[in-house]
């Protein structure tokens, strides 16, 4: 029979709800069981696919193509089960089902309400998440609660667990709350008011935390552990301290030291093997140890909040370990990039363009590919970053001077990227699409597998075939492709139903290491083993930056 964690927030956002419940369940898979995450967002998008990257961070991507919370990033470098569409649910999407069976006649004519139509409908979503009833069923299902106690957007899934507590029973369900205890400068103290109330509010709604998990900027000392536990009626053992870490690969070991999967496992009944913590202590360790490090320019325009680029950043940071590099991050505004400012890219080892929607900071983008092309600097270019790829190859080396993407230009006349209309979803249907068409839902989404070129540095890479998750709009333009190989660029896989570009490249003989490529690679990446695009990048990067050091060593002597 499945148990369930549910993992709640209190105080403030941001705290890192998605980190603490994933290392819960990086914990209980280390005991050998079999774990799997839900991420309930309080929000009335049906999903964040159209929400702005500076408001919400990145989207994240499963393998069935549905557009997610990127807490399910988090869960998937933590833990071996891969996320679906069923692990990530909204306000949004529940209402959407709840009217469509109101519509239908589902309800026989009855009242809907939000209690109970509504929170029955989440806990059917909360089942469906951990495999109820399938062969995909799990041992525990931790489902993490988007929001903040408080929050009115939050009360009907804090109502719904609640219900669900109520008819699962007292040893197959266990709350966790994460609360923030702020260090006040001027009193010299930490503060455990807030944690009170918050926890206050949650036993109003008839929630008692088994664990409360109290973010601080220091360790919370003994005496302040036991006034909380008193004033809010957790043992004492259960209110766990969660200082700031330098790397949240920490995070599993310092609530395992502090006994909270023993705690869930005591609570729910759980009788299993100690919990092997080498694999993440061995991570810690040598992430705390490289033997060199390399520099990296990020090019993007949604700079301003790094949760946009989340994947991406750990993805290099994974690929990092496994070069024995650390990788230092710079992120610069293509908006601030151009023909007499792009020689500040000169000082880096790679240059890596993200993806990203819309026209601004787009001729900047275009510009640090050009400079990576002519200075023969490591370049890896992800969905935008293929585009704007070989939009600059096409204006500067095929001789199609106006190329543009009709995404930028809608009238431009060389659209060397354009809107396709036709394509194979990741379930193997054939969608369609205009200019006109919902922004939600009208993407190339999902794990999808393409041809690659023997011979290439793409095949170098991932061999014959390439399966990768997918977020995007615009294509390369079939038109094109015939142009732009005369010119020398490469197109190193194709899709196998529609002859889409999937990959292009420069040959080894022009550019040590040039590649873009229209997918998302940095959604399939761990640190246990990175993920061999990445790796590759990096790998690249320290070649470059070698010679640098050398030199180095040759003036200081």
């Amino acid at each position: 029979m499945t148990k369930f964690v549910f993992v709640t927030g209190g105080v403030v956002s941001s705290l890192g709800k998605g980190i603490a419940a994933a290392s819960l369940a990086a914990l209980l898979e280390s005991r050998g069981l079999k774990v799997t995450l839900i991420k309930l967002d309080p929000y009335i998008n049906v999903d964040p696919g159209t929400m702005s990257p500076f408001q919400h961070g990145e989207v994240f991507v499963t393998d069935d193509g549905a557009e997610t919370d990127l807490d399910l990033g988090h869960y998937e470098r933590f833990i071996e089960t891969r996320m679906k569409q069923a692990n990530n649910f909204t306000t949004g999407r529940v209402y959407q089902t709840v009217l469509e069976k109101e519509r239908r006649g589902d309800y026989l004519g009855k009242t809907v309400q939000v209690i109970p139509h509504v929170t029955n409908e989440i806990q059917e979503y909360i089942k469906r998440g951990a495999g109820i009833g399938t062969a995909d069923a799990v041992d525990v299902a931790i489902a993490e609660v988007g929001g903040t106690v408080g929050d009115i957007e939050s009360l009907p899934f804090l109502e719904a667990v609640r219900q669900f507590s109520l008819r699962a029973g007292p040893n197959n369900t266990a709350f966790v709350h994460l609360t923030y205890v702020p260090w006040i400068g001027a009193a010299g103290e930490l503060k455990t008011k807030p944690t009170q109330h918050t926890v206050q509010k949650l036993r109003e709604i008839g929630i008692q935390p088994d664990a409360l998990l109290c973010r601080a900027d220091r360790d919370i000392p003994q005496d302040e552990r036991e006034k909380i536990s008193l004033f809010t009626n957790v043992a004492e053992w259960g209110v766990i301290s969660m200082p700031d870490v330098d790397t949240i690969y920490k995070v599993p070991r310092l609530l395992h030291e502090q006994g909270l999967d023993g705690l869930i496992c005591d609570k729910l009944r759980l009788n299993t093997p100690p919990a092997n913590l080498k694999r993440w202590d061995d991570l810690v360790y040598k992430t705390a140890h490289p033997k060199g490090a390399v520099k990296i320019a990020m090019v993007g325009k949604y700079v301003d909040l790094s949760d946009s680029y989340k994947s991406v950043n750990e993805a290099l940071r994974h690929a990092g370990l496994v070069n024995d590099v650390k990788v230092d991050i710079t992120y610069v505004d293509s908006e601030t990039l151009d023909s007499s400012s792009v020689a500040e890219l000169a000082s880096y080892d790679g240059i890596l363009v993200p993806g990203g929607f819309g026209s601004r900071g787009v001729e900047g983008k275009i510009c640090a590919a050009q400079y990576a092309r002519e200075h023969l600097t490591p370049y890896l270019g992800i969905c935008l970053g293929m585009q704007v790829a070989t939009i600059e190859y096409a204006r500067h080396k095929a001789g199609l001077t106006k190329a543009n993407s009709t995404e930028f230009d809608p009238k431009t006349p060389e659209p060397v990227i354009a809107l396709i209309d036709e394509w194979e979803d990741a379930d193997g249907s054939i969608q369609k699409r205009d200019a006109n068409s919902d922004l939600g839902g009208t993407m190339r989404l999902g794990a999808q597998t393409s041809d690659v070129e023997p011979g290439t540095l793409a095949h170098q890479i991932y061999g014959n075939t390439v399966t990768e998750r997918h977020r995007h709009r615009y294509e390369a333009n079939t038109k094109y492709l015939d142009k732009l190989r005369q010119a020398g660029l490469v197109i190193s896989a194709l899709t196998q139903r529609e002859q889409l570009t999937e990959i292009v490249e420069l040959p080894k003989a022009v550019h040590p290491w040039f590649i873009g490529v229209q997918f998302h690679p940095e959604f399939k990446s761990t640190p246990w083993a990175g993920h061999p695009l990445f790796n590759a990048f990096i790998k690249a990067a320290v070649e470059k930056h070698q010679p640098k050091a050398s030199n180095t060593s040759k003036e200081s002597a």
